[in-house]
C-alpha cells in the first residue's frame, strides 16, 4: 500500500512539469506511465458546406517505460447521411531515447499505425482516422524547457483498399508523407501546490501532408487549449484551419473536443 501510495504521490508531482507535452493533434514522444490506463472520447468535424462529424472511442495503455500502444473505433456521417461504425485502428509506440535533466528532457520514439476502415475511397488526403485502410509509421522527437515543450514528427503513409470492395482508383496517391511541430506552454498553475490544482495549457501545432508526385499538400495550423483535473482527466478543444492548402480533403476547418481519463497503477 504504502509503494502504491507513493507511486501515484509521485505521478501527480510530475504531471504539471509534463503536462504541455499532452499535444491535442500531435503524440509526443513521451509514453504514459507504466500500468497506466487511458480512455479517450472525441469528436470532431466541420460545418461547410453541411455539418458533418465523427466521434472516436480510443484505449491507451502504459505496457513499460519504453512502449505503450493505442487501439480506436471510429463512427461518422461523413460519407452517409447517419452516423454508422466505420472500422478502427491499432498504433504502438516505442521511445528509443531518453536524455533527461531537471525540469528538462529530450527525447525520441518511433511509432507504426495500422486501420482497417470500410468506407467509400475519401478525398485526396491519406488518413487513417476513419478514412483510409493502411499503415503509417515515423519518428517523434520531443523537447521539454521547464513550462515550454516542443516536438516534432515526421512519417510515411501507404493507403489500402478499404473493406467493403471500397477500391482507390488507379490516379489517386496512395503514398503520402507527414510531418508535424507543436509547441506547448504550462501557463496555469504559476506556482505548484498538489495535484488537485487544474492545469492549463495552450498549445499551437502545425499540421502538413504531402502526396509525393501528385502535386497534392497541405499545412494546418491548429491552436488548442487543455484543462487537467486532478492530474487524471483531462479536457481539450482546438480547431485546426489551412494556412495552405491544394488537397480535396475532409480535415480542413475542422473542430476537435475531447476528454480522457487515466487510471494509473492497474
Amino acid at each position: 500500500m504504502k509503494i502504491l501510495l507513493l507511486a501515484i504521490c509521485l505521478t501527480a508531482i510530475a504531471c504539471p512539469v509534463f503536462s504541455q507535452e499532452l499535444y491535442v493533434n500531435t503524440e509526443p514522444a513521451s509514453n504514459m506511465a507504466t500500468n497506466s490506463l487511458g480512455i479517450r472520447v472525441e469528436n470532431q468535424g466541420f460545418f461547410s458546406p453541411d455539418y458533418k462529424n465523427r466521434s472516436t472511442i480510443e484505449a491507451m495503455y502504459g505496457a513499460s517505460r519504453h512502449l505503450m500502444v493505442h487501439g480506436s473505433v471510429y463512427m461518422s456521417d461523413y460519407y452517409s447521411n447517419n452516423q454508422h461504425f466505420e472500422g478502427g485502428s491499432v498504433y504502438a509506440k516505442y521511445r528509443f531515447l531518453s536524455i533527461d535533466t531537471v525540469q528538462k528532457h529530450f527525447r525520441g520514439a518511433a511509432f507504426v499505425k495500422l486501420a482497417s476502415i470500410n468506407n467509400p475511397v475519401p478525398n485526396q488526403e491519406i488518413t487513417l482516422e476513419g478514412d483510409n485502410s493502411g499503415l503509417q509509421s515515423g519518428v517523434i522527437f520531443t523537447q521539454l524547457l521547464h513550462k515550454l515543450a516542443l516536438s516534432g514528427s515526421a512519417s510515411y503513409l501507404r493507403a489500402f483498399d478499404n473493406r467493403g470492395g471500397y477500391n482507390l482508383p488507379a490516379s489517386q496517391a496512395r503514398n503520402a508523407a507527414a510531418y508535424t511541430l507543436s509547441a506547448g506552454y504550462l501557463l496555469l498553475p504559476r506556482n505548484y501546490r498538489d495535484y488537485k490544482q487544474v492545469n492549463m495549457n495552450l498549445y499551437v501545432e502545425l499540421l502538413g501532408k504531402t502526396n509525393p508526385g501528385h502535386n497534392q499538400s497541405y499545412l494546418d495550423v491548429a491552436p488548442a487549449v487543455q484543462f487537467i483535473f486532478n492530474s487524471v482527466c483531462r479536457l481539450d478543444f482546438s480547431y485546426r484551419t489551412p494556412l495552405y492548402n491544394a488537397i480535396d480533403r475532409n480535415s480542413k476547418n475542422m473542430y476537435l473536443v475531447r476528454l480522457e481519463y487515466t487510471f494509473f497503477n492497474l
